[in-house]
């Protein structure tokens, strides 16, 4: 972690997905309203391989997908699902480019981690790879693969964007509680060791070599430990969801120097409030903890509290804003 400690996020993000289908309207909302933190947007209303899951499928080397009722499942060779979201994806690096020529700083790509793409991609006998150790590892090594392939590609784009890479691991608490359900529905697939999760973390975060990893989990007991020991430099959750049990983890990250995404912004339509209610909750954790006030703004990054996907093109564009305004009182009245 100590090569990416000096390295700053910028003050608001989002979390990754938005709205609608159009690339470069979207890409023009998040240059224009988060301007010293972009990130690539994810746009899952387009269908099959704009979602998550396929989107990071299409990504995997020499392993390919393609949707079955049941959900995506690891075929032979590329078929149009690969294709297609390999399309979708170069649509929006496009996008991306088009709106940050001549800009420098920080820019966010997101991607599904190795255990929740186990938990969710099916080996042909329809169980998800999460049942097969071997599938698990040859799946970590692809995705490996397929994300220095895309961080090349983004570094091509935006010569000037300092890269931050975000592995999306909503599902790792139920691999690590042996909660991901069987393909029938009866059981549940055994829970994964938690040195053999951590490792296979490790491997997949040491892609990035050069630059700072966020894995984000918009689930309960994010498992903040684990994560800062497979090299996270900072960690992305819904604020609302931390429990005090959470206060010595999250002590102990800050000062050992882990950046916090705070999710404080609801991720779908509703009244907002004024910014500085919007991170109250994270001063009064930051005075909880006994931690020192300036380091707020430098440890802190907000953001929507989940992807925007579910939310109107209106709201995503105001929930980011809103995100920027609050971490700017965050900034101005840290105490």
């Amino acid at each position: 972690m100590s090569e990416n400690s000096e390295f700053r996020f910028g003050s608001a993000t989002g979390v990754g997905s938005m709205p609608g289908g159009d690339a470069r309207e979207t890409a023009k909302t998040v240059t224009g309203s988060v301007e010293d933190f972009p990130f690539l947007a994810e746009l899952p209303a387009r269908g099959p391989g704009a979602d998550m899951i396929g989107r990071t499928a299409g990504m995997l080397v020499e392993l390919y997908a393609r949707v079955e009722p049941s959900g995506w499942r690891i075929g032979d060779r590329p078929g149009r699902d690969t294709k297609r979201a390999r399309s979708w994806l170069g649509e929006d690096l496009d996008a991306l480019e088009e709106f940050t020529q001549g800009y420098e700083g920080p820019v966010k790509v997101q991607a599904v981690g190795p255990w929740t793409l186990a938990a969710a991609l099916e080996l042909k006998n329809g169980e998800v790879a999460l049942s097969d150790p071997g599938a698990c590892r040859d799946l970590a090594g692809s995705l490996a693969e397929g994300l220095r392939s895309h961080l090349d590609e983004v570094r091509r784009r935006v010569p000037g964007g300092q890269l931050v890479l975000q592995l999306d691991e909503p599902s790792l608490t139920a691999v690590l509680r042996g909660q991901v359900k069987s393909a029938s529905g009866y059981r549940t697939h055994r829970a994964v060791d938690r040195q053999a999760v951590e490792a296979t973390l490790r491997d997949v975060v040491g892609v990035h070599g050069e630059g700072p990893v966020v894995v984000h989990s918009c689930a309960p007991d994010v498992p903040f430990a684990l994560l800062r020991r497979a090299g996270a430099a900072a960690v992305s959750f819904d604020f609302s969801l931390l429990t005090e049990r959470d206060d010595d983890v999250i002590g102990e990250a800050v000062e050992g120097g882990t950046k916090l995404l705070a999710g404080v912004v609801p991720g779908t339509d509703g009244p907002l409030s004024d910014p500085a209610g919007s991170v109250m909750g994270v001063r009064t954790l930051w005075r909880r903890l006994g931690l020192h006030p300036g380091l707020l703004a430098e440890a802190v990054t907000v953001t929507p509290s989940c992807g925007l996907a579910g939310a109107s093109p209106a709201y995503a564009r105001q929930a980011l804003a809103h995100c920027v305004r609050a971490a700017r009182s965050l900034t101005d009245n840290p105490e």
